[in-house]
C-alpha cells in the first residue's frame, strides 16, 4: 500500500490537471517568511506530517493569516504539534468547502463521490455516490442531489458558483481510475468553490 499525504497528493493531481490551490512546503519560520513574498498575503498555514489524517482535530491548520507577526505566531503554534514535519503556505482561498472522493468497491468498482466539505463532513453527512465514471450530466444531477445545493446556487445576493469547473473537476476525476487502477481512497477535502473557481485545498490518496 502506497499513501500520498497531503502535499505529495496535491503535485500528483497538479501534474495531471487538477486545479490546485498555490501552495509552498517549507520546515522553518525564516523558509515561511520568504515563501510569503512569493504569495502575498493572506494565507492558510497547514501542518505537514503523514502521522496527522484530520489536521483541524490537533488544530494544525490556521487560516487568513494577514502579515508576518501573524503568521510568526502561526507557525511557532503549529510547530508544537506531535508529529511536525513542517508547514504547506497555502494561498488562502474564500467560497463553499465540498468533499470529492475515489473508491474502490469489490462489487461495483471505482465509485466518485462529492459532498459538503469542511470540518463538518462528518456530522452533515450530505453526499452522493455514482459507479465511475460519469458524464456532464451525472456530475450536474450529484450536485443537485446535495443539500448544499442551494447554497451553491446563490443564496442571499450571492453569486452561484462555478458549475461549470466545477462538474469538468467531478467528470476529470471519475476518469482517473481509468489510467490509475491500483488507487483505492482518494479524498480531496476540502475543494474551495466560488463564482471564479474551483480549487483544490487538501488531499490525500491510497493505493494498493
Amino acid at each position: 500500500m502506497n499513501i500520498l499525504a497531503e502535499k505529495e497528493a496535491e503535485d500528483f493531481l497538479e501534474e495531471h490537471g487538477f486545479p490546485v490551490a498555490r501552495r509552498i512546503y517549507t520546515k522553518t519560520l525564516n523558509q515561511a517568511l520568504n515563501a510569503v513574498k512569493k504569495t502575498g498575503y493572506p494565507i492558510a498555514m497547514k501542518v505537514s506530517s503523514n502521522k496527522i489524517i484530520h489536521k483541524s482535530d490537533v488544530k494544525g491548520v490556521i487560516v487568513d493569516i494577514r502579515n508576518d507577526k501573524e503568521l510568526s505566531e502561526a507557525f511557532n503554534q503549529i510547530r508544537k504539534i506531535k508529529g511536525f514535519n513542517g508547514v504547506l503556505i497555502h494561498e488562502y482561498l474564500e467560497g463553499n468547502a465540498l468533499l470529492l472522493g475515489l473508491k474502490y468497491d469489490e462489487t461495483f468498482g471505482h465509485v466518485v463521490a462529492i459532498g459538503s466539505g469542511g470540518i463538518y463532513t462528518e456530522i452533515l453527512k450530505d453526499i452522493t455516490f455514482r459507479i465511475c465514471p460519469i458524464a456532464k450530466e451525472d456530475a450536474l444531477e450529484m450536485l443537485r442531489e446535495l443539500k448544499i445545493y442551494k447554497i451553491l446556487n446563490g443564496y442571499r445576493g450571492k453569486e452561484a458558483v462555478n458549475f461549470d469547473k466545477l462538474s469538468n473537476l467531478l467528470v476529470n476525476l471519475s476518469r482517473l481510475p481509468l489510467k490509475f487502477k491500483t488507487i483505492k481512497e482518494l479524498d480531496i477535502n476540502p475543494l474551495i468553490v466560488s463564482e471564479k473557481f474551483a480549487k483544490i485545498a487538501d488531499a490525500r490518496i491510497v493505493f494498493s
